[in-house]
């Protein structure tokens, strides 16, 4: 007997869409998503597992077709705090999954309340590794909500759109995958949440396609405004 409802298909599919199109096109889209396979899934913690190897998919399709814009020296020097941010995830996965999405959603609130205070200066330096990269790693690997906090990172180096995609893509794509064996030893795969995220597949690549037509018709200027704005849309759905 089939597993999956219609309803349930419906909701992956936007699910799937929606993550190949912000891998590609709209950073910080992606956390859109978490609370749509929270509905779908019914359990916060479980549904970050069903939703990885969509995650990873997307990232796959955005280091292919951006793989010569990446800007490498914004990544290696948040690579250890990423890795220290992530070892004090996978620690605290055992908390409490509502309180650990509020402590996260007011850490970005704080990040992108200094970000528009920072683009007001015209001579702000970029932001500091540390604090951007052990609270990128702490988020993806408790709630799959670094996606706001990489956007104003990325954002304070001025960076131009198409290297902010790719600098992101490398970031996610090295960093969900290490999620995996986390995740893998928390018990939270299954062969139910395998399948499942098998059949969006399609609905990522459809979206992955659609990213780089977004990219290419929008400004720098209003590139620039999206990202904030997603960046504070994902704040508010954390601390819903």
């Amino acid at each position: 007997m089939f597993p999956f409802s219609f309803a349930q298909l419906a909701i992956g599919a936007a699910a799937g869409f929606l993550t190949g199109l912000s891998k590609t096109g709209i950073p910080g889209l992606a956390i859109t998503v978490v609370p749509l396979m929270v509905l779908l899934v019914g359990d916060a913690r479980a549904s970050a597992a069903w939703l990885l190897p969509m995650l990873c998919a997307g990232d796959l399709f955005a280091v292919l077709y951006w793989r010569r814009h990446a800007d490498a020296r914004a990544l290696f020097s948040l690579a250890p705090w990423v890795a220290a941010g992530m070892a004090a995830g996978a620690i605290a996965l055992s908390m409490n999954e509502r309180r650990l999405r509020l402590i996260v959603g007011a850490i970005v609130l704080l990040m992108l309340i200094l970000q528009v205070i920072r683009r007001g200066k015209r001579d702000a330096a970029p932001a500091r590794s540390a604090p951007y990269g052990f609270t990128a790693g702490f988020a993806t690997t408790v709630a799959n909500a670094a996606g706001p906090v990489m956007s104003l990172y990325l954002l304070s180096r001025r960076l131009p759109k198409e290297k902010f995609v790719a600098t992101g893509a490398w970031f996610f794509f090295a960093v969900n995958l290490t999620k995996a064996p986390i995740y893998a030893a928390h018990g939270l795969f299954s062969a139910t949440s395998l399948i499942f995220s098998g059949l969006m597949l399609p609905g990522v690549l459809a979206g992955a396609l659609a990213g780089p037509r977004v990219v290419a018709c929008v400004s720098q200027k209003v590139f620039d405004s999206a990202v904030v704005l997603l960046a504070a849309a994902s704040t508010v759905l954390m601390f819903l």
